[in-house]
Formats: structure tokens, C-alpha cells, sequence
């Protein structure tokens, strides 16, 4: 799943009049570089949540026929759902007891997929998401084993830590994740709400673990400067 529903307030001007899903970085949009990142791993069926000028993302899909995957789309086009809200209500667009794979659409990246899910496999995780050592405000904390432990805010001062440790290491989260099916029975919350709150509520009685591929390319295309790095990084 791609998650491509936000409003992208901080990628203004661009999205007044279009989401930040069909934003172009060399000539390919945002959407497309990431069904084509999830192709080079053998995923072809993917789902594309909408709001945000819907129904640019849709016929962009369209016109082009998925680039060749087989794109799903989940309409949230009544009410923005977050990226929590946004998995569970396109639950029964997955195939019941897989493993599945979300990453966002703003988010450039050349994490190998198969490294993680070979780091999944291993932890007999419920939940891997891929990270790295670079600098931001908000991280994921983990103990020495990788297994998560908390959540801290540098800009705030804001902590929440779910499983208690003497050891605790910040490292920032890339938004591709591993998760197993059986998440869809554990998430204790609905309407709109973030991952980050799932991941945090299930820290303590379940596995969740950061896989570390500091040192691949990795661009949150998040504001419009950010696209000219994209480039740079992205042919």
C-alpha cells in the first residue's frame, strides 16, 4: 500500500491545485517512482489511498495503466484517515493472512526490500520498518536488539516509552514497513490515526523491530526544496 492521501500543507503551492502524489521528480511523478520501486521487488498489486484532489491521482493511474501494476484504489475522499486509519479501512483490500509491505508516497528511497524482509523473517516480527541514523526531530527508540522501545520528540522534549531500558537508541523512521496480517486484529484504535500510534500501543506485548540502511539514498520529499535533492539523488 501507498499511502497518497495527505493534504501536503508543507509542499505548498503545488498542492493547491494537485496532490503531492503526481508531483514530478525528473519527469516521474512521486506515485510512479513508487510502484516502480515496488515492481523492482516483484510487488504488483498495490493499493493507493485517495483524498486530496482524488480524482487527479485516480486518472493519473489511469492514463497510464497502473505503469503496469495492478493499482487498488481505497477512497477516502470524505475524510483524511491518517496513515493508521487509512490501513485499516482498506483491510479488506488484502489478501487475508499475507504479509504486506506500505510505504509513502513522498518518500524516495533504494532500501532493499527483500534485506528487509529477510530482518522481518528473522525477528519473527509482527511489524519492521526500515531507519537510519540521519538527523530529524522525531525518532524511534530501540534497544540494542532493534526491537522498539519508544518514540521521542527532539523539538518538544515530548517521550513516550512503551518498554522500559537502560539503553536507548534514536534512530529516524523511513516509512517502508513489513507488517504481518494478523496486525489487523491487534489495532486498538479508529477513525483517524497515525501508525506511529499503533507501532507505540503494541511496543510491549508484540515485536516490532527498525531494520538500520543508513547509507542508501533516502529524500523525504516533503517540501518543495526537497524536490531539487530528490533530482539530484533520483534519475
Amino acid at each position: 500500500m501507498i499511502f497518497s492521501a495527505g493534504l501536503g500543507t508543507r509542499f505548498k503551492p503545488w498542492t493547491d491545485k494537485h496532490p503531492k502524489a503526481v508531483a514530478p521528480v525528473n519527469g516521474k511523478s512521486l506515485l510512479q517512482r513508487n510502484i516502480e520501486y515496488l515492481q523492482q521487488y516483484g510487488i504488483k498489486d498495490v493499493i493507493v489511498n485517495v483524498h486530496h484532489f482524488a480524482d487527479q491521482v485516480i486518472d493519473t493511474i489511469k492514463k497510464n495503466k497502473g505503469w503496469g501494476s495492478n493499482v487498488v484504489i481505497s477512497d477516502e475522499t470524505n475524510e483524511v484517515l491518517e496513515t493508521g486509519g487509512g490501513l485499516l479501512k482498506a483491510k479488506d483490500l488484502f489478501t487475508p493472512g499475507e504479509k504486506f509491505i506500505t510505504c509513502n508516497v513522498d518518500i524516495l528511497t533504494d532500501l532493499d526490500i527483500n534485506k528487509l524482509l529477510a530482518f522481518h523473517e528473522k525477528n519473527k516480527s509482527l511489524i519492521s520498518f526500515g531507519v537510519t541514523n540521519r538527523i530529524t526531530s522525531r525518532y524511534f527508540l530501540f534497544d540494542e536488539n532493534n526491537r522498539l522501545c519508544g518514540w521521542r520528540n527532539t523539538k518538544t522534549g515530548e517521550e513516550r516509552i512503551e518498554v522500559p531500558n537502560d539503553v536507548l537508541i534514536q534512530k529516524a523512521y523511513s516509512c517502508v514497513v513489513v507488517f504481518e496480517y494478523a496486525i489487523f486484529k491487534l489495532i486498538p484504535f479508529s477513525g483517524k490515526f497515525s501508525l506511529v500510534d499503533v507501532y507505540l500501543k503494541l511496543a510491549k506485548d508484540h515485536r516490532i523491530f527498525g531494520y538500520d540502511h543508513s547509507g542508501d539514498r533516502f529524500v523525504d520529499v516533503g517540501k518543495p526544496e526537497s524536490i531539487e535533492v530528490a533530482e539530484s539523488l533520483f534519475s
